[in-house]
């Protein structure tokens, strides 16, 4: 029924608005992790999910039970990804131990992913002979990197795979001009607006963020970052806080940031 008011929409020329009321969210950037599972359980995210909206969610956790949980709960939203971390509090050191080679490995072997991440690596992390086995794993089983670093690691991650896919959690943390050079350098990465709100200013696009938005249509998508238990009754409203902004952009747009882009972004081999 979505999909079927969004086409109509379109074709009678309704307002940007009007469609945005409407409109399914892919949240591009969940995570399920071992605190999250005793504090909120899958029942209940699934609940949540479906109240928001979201249509499909990539979701990763510290340890991967979580969304092995999640997936079986709701096989037809939840995309699975493959998170480095056995348990939270490693985003720092995760990369300097060798078990996480056989980890991921293991993983890999015992159930199907999109995607490996999301990996916090910044500089010459990427050098790392972890991340560098990671990264082999990615393209044996041509995987999507969910990478939340810096532009110089974004750089070498395309070094050591040219047509990797890549998705960069929070844009980076990058201003509108930074991303949009990422973009225009990378045909193959696509940036996530998690945990970001400042496109909106007391709910108005800001035009930076509408000239990004409009230089690459194709290659944003929204996401909520459940990193922390809590997060999940922020599902909810960060959805509507979103389909606000989207509702500013011409529908094409709106339609490929909160959803379209992600889909299509998966289908890429």
């Amino acid at each position: 029924m979505r999909k079927l008011f969004l086409v109509l929409a379109t074709s009678c020329g309704m307002a940007g608005a009007v469609v945005a009321q409407d409109l399914p969210i892919f949240d591009a950037h969940m995570h399920y992790s071992h605190d999250a599972v005793l504090a909120v359980p899958p029942e209940q995210v699934v609940d949540i999910l479906r109240k928001a909206g979201v249509k499909k969610a990539l979701v990763s956790s510290s340890d991967d039970r979580g969304t092995q949980l999640l997936k079986a709960a709701a096989p037809d939203i939840i995309v699975p990804a493959l998170r480095p971390y056995r348990r939270r509090g490693l985003i720092n050191t995760w990369m300097h131990d060798a078990s996480v080679i056989d980890y991921l490995e293991r993983h890999l072997a015992e159930n199907h992913y999109e995607a490996i991440g999301e990996f916090h690596a910044y500089g010459d992390d990427i050098q790392t002979d972890v991340i560098q086995r990671m990264i082999e794993m990615a393209k044996e089983r041509n995987l999507l990197l969910h990478h939340h670093g810096d532009r110089e690691a974004l750089d070498l991650i395309f070094d050591t795979w040219p047509e990797a896919r890549v998705l960069w959690a929070h844009s980076g943390f990058e201003g509108p001009e930074d991303v949009v050079d990422a973009l225009d350098t990378y045909p193959r990465l696509w940036a996530d607006l998690a945990f970001r709100s400042e496109m909106a200013s007391r709910g108005d696009l800001k035009d930076e963020w509408r000239a990004a938005f409009e230089a690459h249509p194709d290659r944003f998508m929204v996401g909520t970052d459940t990193f922390a238990p809590e997060r999940w009754y922020y599902v909810g409203p960060h959805a509507e806080f979103s389909r606000g902004w989207l509702a500013q952009l011409p529908n094409e747009i709106a339609t490929n940031i909160a959803y379209a882009n992600a889909e299509r972004m998966l289908a890429t081999k």
